[in-house]
């Protein structure tokens, strides 16, 4: 066990020093920021950095000054120490890859108030001064030894950072013309609204039209622009989206206020739904805290157990849509309980029948592995342990459930326990379907719709 002790003042004599050393990181930058609310561009904008005075991005003035707080507290004196006065000039920038070194040496005691002078410095790697001041402290007089406190990790994340990344891509490329089914409540019409607003779909909107425009009044949204079709009810707009489509009026469908099953029914309607030769199936991209990337997850909404047939097109599918969000050798991990197959575990069975047929080109465009269990797929780490070589195994961009409750269970829970915020799109048929769940925010819908965009998009150019 590693132990933090100080100095009393008895102990210390002028000239006594202590150091530490710190090589400034980005997220040293991200952390006082979020700490401190000092979000000055300077800091936290590497554009207006660049054009800044110093042309790159730099440490806070304080960060260095935290850092010979954190001399004072724990080595010189150490635990009991009273801070008092701290006076601090700033000399020099610290930018991002610069080493520190923060020393503190007692100049001066005073024992009568048990106080001490203290010289402090942070000099960086090519000997130039940053940092140069003065600290005036009480200084312990009894021993302390204390075991030192493991602190928590910290994952810094910016909510929904990558979903902004994709809206980013789609800057260049013409909205998508988009049939939004019963939009009747304010969640269903804002987010359409919004992603019109960001030049991301043209929403036509398929409803009852005298509780659109009453949603549309509550949220004090203009409606003046924007194509309605008035029909009864959430069934029958379910059925006038598809029409829509039949007529290539629309080129994508976005769920509003109504149950999934009452949407699908009209889309995988043998006669007048939107079936192709391709099973359709749902995928869930997610903006997870603690994974590196963008991690999407099938099938977790439309097919209940599917055989091997079918998840050979749930496999395709969401490589598909990965080609379309330019990554263009998806990394698929086939998920089950254990990394062998196992006959006694089907969903293993099915796993290395998917990899063949991705070596026979039965399903293309994309790396597969499996079986792989949710820890290999996600984590270098238990992939090590488990002595699994792969190229798939901890850097999974595609994760295939077995089955639905599987698939389900695994994205609520990255939903709700890990912080991740959700998007989602059903492809396989003749166009893609938005579908939201009803719980999802306005940026969940905004990305769903931003998925569609670059789907639809993608497909466009590989026709042509």
């Amino acid at each position: 066990m590693e132990y933090i002790e100080n100095k009393t003042f008895a102990e210390i004599a002028v000239g006594d020093s202590a150091e530490l050393v710190r090589v400034l990181q980005p997220k040293d930058i991200e952390l006082f920021a979020v700490m401190s609310g000092d979000i000055n561009p300077a800091h936290v904008d590497l554009e207006y950095a660049q054009s800044d005075i110093f042309h790159k991005v730099i440490a806070h003035g304080m960060w260095g000054g935290a850092l010979i707080s954190a001399v004072l507290g724990t080595q010189l004196p150490g635990p009991g120490t009273i801070y008092l006065h701290q006076s601090l000039s700033f000399i020099h920038p610290v930018g991002i890859g610069d080493k520190v070194i923060v020393k503190v040496t007692v100049s001066e005691k005073f024992p009568e108030k048990n106080q001490l002078i203290l010289a402090c410095e942070c000099i960086n790697q090519d000997g130039e001064l940053v940092i140069k001041g003065e600290a005036k402290v009480i200084a312990p007089t009894e021993k302390v030894r204390r075991p030192r406190v493991i602190m928590p990790e910290v994952h810094l994340h910016e909510t929904g950072a990558h979903y902004r990344k994709l809206l980013a891509a789609t800057h260049d490329i013409a909205p998508i013309r988009v049939a939004v089914v019963h939009p009747c409540d304010e969640l269903s019409l804002s987010g359409a609204m919004e992603a019109y607003r960001q030049g991301v779909i043209i929403p036509i909107l398929i409803g009852p039209k005298a509780k659109i425009m009453s949603v549309a009044q509550t949220l004090d949204c203009n409606l003046s622009n924007i194509k309605i079709i008035d029909v009864a009810h959430s069934h029958a707009a379910a059925e006038q989206a598809v029409v829509e489509v039949r007529k290539h009026h629309v080129d994508a469908i976005m769920k509003g206020k109504l149950h999934t099953d009452e949407l699908m029914d009209a889309i995988v309607d043998s006669q007048k739904g939107l079936r192709t030769e391709r099973r359709m199936s749902h995928i869930f991209a997610l903006d997870v805290p603690t994974y590196h990337k963008p991690l999407f997850i099938t099938d977790a909404a439309i097919n209940i157990a599917p055989n091997l047939a079918i998840k050979a097109d749930i496999v395709q599918n969401a490589i598909n849509l990965l080609h379309a969000l330019d990554t263009p050798k998806p990394k698929v991990a086939i998920l089950s309980a254990v990394e062998t197959v196992n006959a006694n575990i089907a969903s293993t069975v099915d796993a290395a029948g998917l990899c063949k047929m991705a070596d026979r080109k039965q399903i293309t465009g994309g790396i597969l592995d499996g079986p792989l269990a949710f820890d290999t797929a996600i984590s270098k780490s238990a992939a090590l342990t488990k002595e699994l070589i792969s190229e798939v195994a901890g850097d999974a961009d595609i994760l295939v459930a077995p089955d639905l409750e599987a698939g389900n269970m695994i994205a609520k829970q990255l939903i709700y326990l890990a912080g991740a915020e959700s998007a989602g799109i059903v492809l396989g048929a003749s166009v893609p379907i938005i579908l939201t769940s009803r719980a999802d925010g306005k940026l969940s819908r905004l990305a769903s719709c931003v998925l569609a965009q670059l789907y639809v998009t993608h497909v466009r150019k590989t026709i042509v």
